[in-house]
């Protein structure tokens, strides 16, 4: 049977393999960072990885600050724990118990952090794709962030996502104007090893959906109604 033209431009098996094999591998590491910096050439294809992901309008929104200091490492670990421990009383009883049990980052134990950030009004691009979406820059910035996350798998590189910090306490530390927006802080590092499988879902926290249970066909239906 002859394949179509598409066909053609598809990589080679061992390489789309490798692809499904860094995305399905690709884990939020929180705990067991080694001390080794990343020397510079690697944190570079990872940055450039990143800079290469696709964009609305070409408009390239991402900005990158590189934090290696102790001091400012200091400052964002305090941020989290006063954010942790007003998400901490948001929960009751057991599940609140298994939260305060939970690593949830490393932010002294990776010998350097990354803040990723979005300059969501930049006149790159000329506002092509943000007419009725806006939101669509910080999309843009989210595909730079899986892009790094993948090429640091690929690398034995962990990277772990902390949320719990408040982004105008990130603004103070960092010095970051008001018009661009946080996105993510990264603990970024090599680590002792990647687990097998999700830590969250390993610890009983949570549990992955099925594909069959997010997928719809022509129309969307909720679920219970199909």
């Amino acid at each position: 049977m002859k394949q179509p033209p598409a066909a053609s431009q598809a990589f080679a098996e061992a390489e789309r393999d490798a692809i499904y094999r860094v995305i399905r591998a690709r884990r939020d590491v929180r705990h067991g960072f080694l001390a080794q910096p990343l020397p510079d050439p690697l944190l570079t294809r990872l940055l450039t990885a990143a800079h290469d992901a696709p964009s609305v309008g070409l408009m390239q929104p991402t900005r990158f600050v590189v934090i290696r200091s102790l001091a400012i490492r200091r400052q964002v670990h305090a941020a989290f724990l006063n954010a942790n421990q007003q998400a901490q009383s948001r929960y009751q009883g057991a599940l609140r118990d298994q939260y305060a049990g939970l690593k949830l980052e490393g932010i002294l134990d990776a010998p350097q952090n990354l803040c990723i950030l979005c300059e969501p009004e930049s006149e790159q691009g000329h506002g092509l794709g943000r007419q009725t979406m806006p939101e669509t820059a910080v999309y843009s910035t989210v595909c730079a962030i899986q892009n790094l996350w993948l090429a640091a798998r690929a690398e034995g590189v962990g990277v772990g996502w902390v949320s719990i910090l408040s982004p105008d306490v990130l603004r103070s530390i960092l010095n970051i104007p008001g018009h661009i927006m946080p996105v993510a802080y990264l603990c970024l590092g090599y680590v002792e090893s990647f687990g097998s499988e999700p830590e969250l879902e390993r610890l009983g926290w949570e549990q992955r959906s099925s594909l069959q249970r997010v997928v719809f066909e022509e129309t969307y239906m909720p679920e219970g109604k199909r």
